[in-house]
């Protein structure tokens, strides 16, 4: 039965470019004619009979009978467009089949293309389960082979070294130099990983002998609808639709992808592209490329697949933590989610600080939410978001929070608290500016800004925790906001933030705010006003 999940027992290598007799503990795939008459019955229904049947002994698999095409007595329906990959046996094409009335999908398989390995069944047919109850072999004995041992020192390496590894990068120039120096002949390691994040889709990495580098590709989430990922064998493996084998010694190509003439013309011999699952469900895809000039053995790729399960959980370890953090990056910003990444996860956590706050409110959102269609609002809402954020973190401030059509930033004072409150001034500044340019079609906002001491941490339910600023500085700066609507002046501030200001300042007066005890003196950037 060709494999769909390959299990390949683990061998101890030396040369393994040299064609050789299976030793102890190697993978074993063996091919023998089986003697007299072998009749393969569905119930009371003959479906194939033959004298020069074929059996297949594989490591870890139970032994398959195959027969020639022209002794199948059943009727086999060339209407199934399923495949399956063995990177032993090729790509197994199926019929369905009809016996009697009935017809069993998928009921039987051929390698029309059989790798070397497998050449003996070339072109010869197998049942499924389905369509075999009954195999009479008399005077047969098909035992299945023995699974073999784990071991090697390339199995050792990944089994106790390998989790070391302190990056991904690192981890696939150590796979591609581990497998060069125990026998395999390995040019190239390609390794693409999906991401979660919202504008990453994944990363490749690739490894090539001749360097022993790894180079660091970023795929935005445009590469699933480039050509050039829709016809190539990582979009054929992560689809699930199996794994890839594809010798460059031989005439006949089963896969037409660009890639494959490519690594042809760089002398490639053989190539290989396996999924690698993660425990999320996700197929990732790692590439092998072989210039041996016979090309990968049976016991390489037995090394490879039954390695690959392992390879792709410390693999998933990185992805965890790149996803972990991008996703903290994404809903709390950078500063805050390395912080948080980094244990403060209880309620309390957190810091008194100095910081100064900018609080950034758009102006008529109802009215535009009323008179736009839903999705103009969202991207009207979407530039202002994105407007905001990017000025503040050129300026070292960070988005903590979208508070419906408003946002909330903070500029950590540590040891120089004027240049906080200054970039503060100047993000606010350059944000009124871009946001009633012509880009933005001429979108309004109000922003207060003031500076104090605030709690900067965990606050919250036991179970749901938001990291947030709380205190009186941060409910000053959302006043001041309210205030700047009232008075028409885009930037309000407090005597604190224009004490520090280089730009000119002129004063408002004192205000008394909503839910503030003292009064508060308002400040205006005179070239805003």
């Amino acid at each position: 039965m060709p494999a769909v999940g390959i299990r390949c027992a683990l061998p101890h290598l030396g040369d393994m470019n040299i064609q050789s007799p299976p030793r102890p503990g190697e993978y074993r795939l063996e091919v023998k004619p089986v003697t007299g008459t072998v009749t393969a019955r569905h119930g009371g229904d003959i479906i194939a009979s033959s004298n020069a049947a074929k059996i297949m002994l594989e490591t870890r698999l139970p032994p398959v009978v195959y027969f020639p095409l022209e002794d199948v007595k059943a009727t086999l329906l060339a209407t199934s467009d399923y495949r399956t990959f063995c990177p032993f046996k090729g790509t197994a094409t199926y019929w369905d089949v009809k016996i009697g009335d009935r017809v069993i999908e998928n009921g039987a398989w051929s390698y029309r293309n059989a790798l070397p390995e497998s050449r003996d069944i070339e072109g010869y047919v197998s049942f499924m389960p389905a369509a075999l109850s009954a195999l009479d072999m008399p005077g047969q004995e098909a035992g299945a082979e023995e699974s073999g041992n784990i071991a090697g020192p390339t199995v050792d390496w990944i089994m106790r070294e390998a989790w070391l590894c302190a990056s991904p990068e690192e981890l696939t120039a150590s796979i591609g130099g581990k497998l060069n120096e125990n026998g395999i002949t390995v040019s190239r390691i390609s390794v693409m990983i999906w991401s979660l994040h919202p504008m990453i889709a994944g990363k490749n990495y690739v490894w090539t002998k001749e360097s022993d580098t790894v180079e660091t590709y970023t795929a935005s989430h445009d590469l699933l609808d480039h050509p050039s990922f829709a016809n190539s064998p990582l979009r054929h493996v992560a689809n699930g639709l199996g794994g890839v084998r594809q010798s460059f010694l031989g005439e006949s190509e089963e896969f037409q992808f660009p890639i494959m003439d490519e690594l042809k013309a760089q002398g490639a011999t053989d190539y290989v592209a396996m999924p690698l699952h993660f425990s999320n469900g996700r197929i990732n895809v790692m590439t092998l490329t072989c210039d041996h000039p016979r090309g990968f053995t049976t016991a390489n790729l037995g090394l490879i697949f039954e390695c690959s399960a392992v390879i792709g959980r410390l693999y998933e370890v990185f992805t965890l933590r790149d996803n972990a953090s991008a996703l903290l990056e994404t809903y709390l910003g950078k500063r805050t989610g390395a912080r948080v990444l980094g244990g403060e996860i209880r309620r309390g956590d957190g810091d008194r600080i100095d910081a100064a706050i900018l609080f950034c409110d758009l102006r008529n959102s109802s009215r535009l939410a009323e008179t736009l269609d839903r999705d103009a609002y969202l991207g009207l809402l979407n530039g202002f978001f994105e407007t905001t954020t990017r000025i503040v973190n050129a300026h070292d401030g960070e988005v903590l929070k979208f508070i419906g059509d408003a946002v909330l930033a903070i500029f950590p004072a540590g040891e120089d608290p004027q240049q906080a409150c200054e970039h503060a001034l100047v993000s606010a500044c350059e944000i009124v500016k871009e946001l009633a340019g012509e880009d933005a079609s001429g979108t309004d906002c109000a922003v207060g800004l003031s500076f104090g001491d605030v709690t900067y941490g965990n606050v919250g339910s036991k179970e749901r925790l938001d990291f947030t600023v709380i205190g009186t500085a941060a409910n000053v700066a959302a006043r001041l906001s309210d205030l700047g609507k009232k008075l028409e002046h885009p930037v309000v501030a407090t005597h604190e933030i224009a004490e520090a200001a280089t730009l000119d300042m002129r004063a408002l007066g004192q205000f008394d705010l909503h839910n503030v005890s003292s009064p508060v003196k308002a400040f205006a950037p005179i070239e805003e006003s």
